[in-house]
């Protein structure tokens, strides 16, 4: 049996300041920091090698289709990370149903980007903007931006209540899971499952971005239909982490988002001892550029769904709890075609976040780090600059460079936080973009 050396960090490969992946959405994935430490063949020996213990960590039912499960060998079980809770306060961090007196939901808003603090870590530096549905009932989502700009040191969290899509617009961070490490920048996505216990660390910082927690089902690649089997995103250009651990005899502190309610238990030791691990329920990492955004090579503008990169269902066919949709670089070609993005009202809630560039439909005010919420059943469009340029634009092929922007839509109501109310840097003339379209009206047969 081979030692290790207690208080180190050890990952597969033999290194740890540059992270190791393995390709694939949904594979049944196996990993080990040590050689032997995995066991063949079965899942659970009476006795694991370099006395391990065997734990399962569950994403789904056991009954499910396919049930999502790993097979976690750890130096300590979880248990031995639980001890007495004590409930603290994250007061910039919601959790759906959540709707504040004071505050209007009803209307088309825009934000600029909410300015840096210092001090801030994953968990402090959280700041809600939006909650839909609710977390009791395992629907809906909320819609957060962090603020982070230092490491959490011997500090750990894990939600019980959701999986967090996670969308960097500034500066790089690291996520320690327990499975592996995860590094993400500007234009790349995280995915971190329900349950899984991390830290954040602060590669790069200021860190800003977005945060999508999913309370409802997990998220899936959407079904491609007469798409077929390429474009979009694909299975390959995911990674999750090769197998890293800690040995470490530290005073901890882990901290439990459970029902919208943080509680932070103290052990004596880092929870991120997985030494190996196999199975199909872990953290991903995806790179926004690989993206392959398909779209009209004749006449019209298509739906918005095109772009959908990742889907979590909901319980009524087709209409998701929510859709991750990406809107970067791409040719638009479309003939005799109004081709930014038409007028229109619909039954799922939009919130919009610029990661850089310029939005084709909202040529000014939409700034990187900016959102915009278009809630259910309220109309939106293009503001009369873009509607004017794209009505009447030679329309030769254009290539549409220089822009980043996604949308977190899900079927439920958004409602605004006090955060988002009242303290981030709210566009109060955005409802105003649209006073000066004008009315083009010619009852003249035949005049357009």
């Amino acid at each position: 049996m081979t030692k290790f050396e207690p208080g180190v960090t050890i990952q597969a490969g033999g290194g740890t300041t540059t992270p190791g992946y393995m390709p694939g959405f949904g594979n049944d994935f196996e990993t080990e920091a040590l050689p032997g430490a995995l066991p063949q063949g079965m899942n659970s020996p009476q006795k694991c090698e370099y006395g391990l213990y065997g734990e399962q960590l569950s994403g789904t039912a056991f009954t499910d289709v396919r049930p999502e499960r790993t097979w976690c060998y750890r130096i300590r079980p979880s248990v031995k990370h639980s001890a007495r809770y004590e409930r603290i306060d994250l007061p910039y961090w919601k959790t759906a149903p959540h709707v504040p007196e004071g505050v209007t939901s009803l209307g088309q808003y825009r934000w600029n980007p909410v300015p840096h603090e210092e001090g801030l870590t994953w968990l402090t530096g959280m700041r809600t903007m939006t909650t839909a549905g609710d977390v009791n009932t395992q629907v809906g989502m909320a819609a957060h931006v962090y603020l982070v700009t230092e490491s959490m040191v011997d500090s750990y969290f894990y939600s019980a209540d959701s999986e967090l899509l996670v969308v960097p617009q500034e500066g790089k961070l690291r996520f320690f899971t327990e499975l592996g490490i995860i590094d993400i920048a500007p234009q790349e996505i995280a995915i971190l499952p329900r349950g899984l216990v991390y830290r954040v660390e602060v590669l790069e910082g200021p860190a800003r971005g977005f945060v999508c927690e999913n309370y409802g089902q997990k998220f899936e690649l959407p079904g491609r239909g007469p798409i077929g089997a390429n474009c979009m995103a694909n299975p390959r250009d995911f990674k999750a982490p090769v197998a890293a651990f800690e040995d470490r005899e530290v005073p901890s502190t882990l901290t439990i988002k459970w029902c919208g309610q943080f509680h932070e238990t103290r052990i004596g030791h880092s929870p991120l001892d997985v030494v190996a691990w196999h199975g199909n329920y872990a953290p991903l990492k995806y790179d926004l550029k690989t993206y392959c955004p398909v779209g009209a090579i004749l006449f019209d503008h298509p739906d918005p769904s095109i772009f959908t990169v990742l889907t979590a269902p909901s319980a009524v066919p087709g209409t998701a709890n929510i859709d991750f949709v990406l809107f970067r670089e791409r040719w638009m070609v479309a003939e005799n075609t109004f081709r930014p993005p038409w007028y229109h009202k619909n039954v799922m809630s939009e919130l919009m976040g610029n990661i850089y560039g310029q939005y084709d439909a909202k040529p000014q005010g939409f700034v990187p780090g900016g959102m915009s919420l278009h809630n259910m059943m309220l109309p939106h469009g293009p503001d009369r600059e873009a509607f004017e340029k794209a009505s009447n634009a030679n329309l030769g092929p254009d290539k549409l460079d220089n822009t980043m922007s996604f949308m977190f839509e899900t079927r439920f109501p958004q409602h605004l936080t006090e955060f988002a109310g009242k303290e981030v840097p709210l566009q109060d003339d955005y409802i105003d973009c649209w006073d000066s379209l004008e009315k083009k009206f010619d009852g003249t047969p035949g005049r357009k």
